[in-house]
C-alpha cells in the first residue's frame, strides 16, 4: 500500500499515523497541506490534532485547504481517504462525511482507553474483524459529540455506514457512534486513535486490525 498523511498546521498526531503505517511496512509520504495531486496514492490519512488551532470550529479552516481539494478528488476517484479526530472533523466540514462532531455532552477534553464495538464488519476498515467485536482505543478530545438529523441518522444505520460504537458513550454521541463512512465506503472518519495501539509495548495493540482491515482491502482491489 502506498499512502499520504497530511499535515496541517497545527496536526499534532501525523507522526502517530506515519510511523504506524510503517510498522507495517507501508510505503508512506508525509505532505503539507498545499499538496494538489494524491492520484498516486491507494490511501490518504488525515491525522489529529487541532488543524488551524480550531480557533473556529475545528476543522472549519482546514477545509479550505489546496489538500482537501485533492482529498475530494481522490475519494471521487475511489481511493481510501480516513481521518481520525481532527481528520474525522475536517471530513465533516469539507462534506465529505455527513453530521458534525460537537463539544462533548460533559464539556472538557477526554484522553483515555475506550472499548469500539464493531458494528460492520464488511467494510474497508473492519474485514479482518466480526461483528461484535470489541477492540480497546485510545481516545482524545474535546469535539466528540456526533449529531446529525433524524433522516441522516436513519440513513446511515440502514446503509450500515456506522462501523465502530463505543461500548459506552463516552462523548454523548448520537446512537453511540465513533466511526461512519460515506455512502461508498471509501471514505472513513472516527474519533478514536487506532495509530495509538498498534504496538505492544505501549500495553495496547488492538488497533492493529484497523490497519490489517485497510491493507487487506488495498490487496483485493488491486487483485480484482
Amino acid at each position: 500500500m502506498k499512502a499520504a498523511v497530511i499535515t496541517f498546521p497545527g496536526s499534532n498526531c501525523d507522526m502517530d499515523m506515519y510511523h504506524a503505517l510503517e510498522s507495517f511496512d507501508v510505503d508512506v509520504d508525509l505532505l503539507d497541506d498545499q499538496v494538489s495531486d494524491l492520484s498516486a496514492y491507494d490511501a490518504i490519512f488525515i491525522p489529529g490534532g487541532f488543524s488551524y488551532g480550531d480557533y473556529l470550529r475545528s476543522g472549519a479552516v482546514a477545509k479550505f485547504s489546496p489538500a482537501m481539494d485533492a482529498v475530494k478528488v481522490a475519494a471521487d476517484n475511489g481511493q481510501l481517504v480516513v481521518g481520525i479526530c481532527n481528520g474525522f472533523q475536517i471530513l465533516t466540514e469539507a462534506g465529505l462525511l455527513p453530521g458534525q462532531l460537537l463539544v462533548n455532552e460533559q464539556p472538557g477534553f477526554i484522553c483515555d482507553e475506550v472499548n469500539l464495538v464493531v458494528e460492520n464488519a464488511d467494510s474497508n476498515f473492519t474485514n479482518t474483524m466480526s461483528k461484535g467485536d470489541v477492540l480497546k482505543v485510545p481516545i482524545a478530545h474535546g469535539e466528540g459529540n456526533y449529531v446529525t438529523d433524524e433522516a441522516t441518522l436513519k440513513e446511515l444505520e440502514d446503509n450500515h455506514q456506522v462501523i465502530f460504537r463505543y461500548q459506552e458513550n463516552v462523548n454523548g454521541s448520537m446512537n453511540k457512534i465513533a466511526g461512519i463512512t460515506n455512502k461508498a465506503g471509501n471514505v472513513y472518519g472516527m474519533m478514536p486513535h487506532p495509530e495509538r495501539a498498534v504496538d505492544a509495548l505501549t500495553g495496547n495493540d488492538s488497533g492493529r486490525a484497523f490497519f490489517e482491515s485497510l491493507l487487506h482491502a488495498v490487496d483485493q482491489k488491486a487483485r480484482a
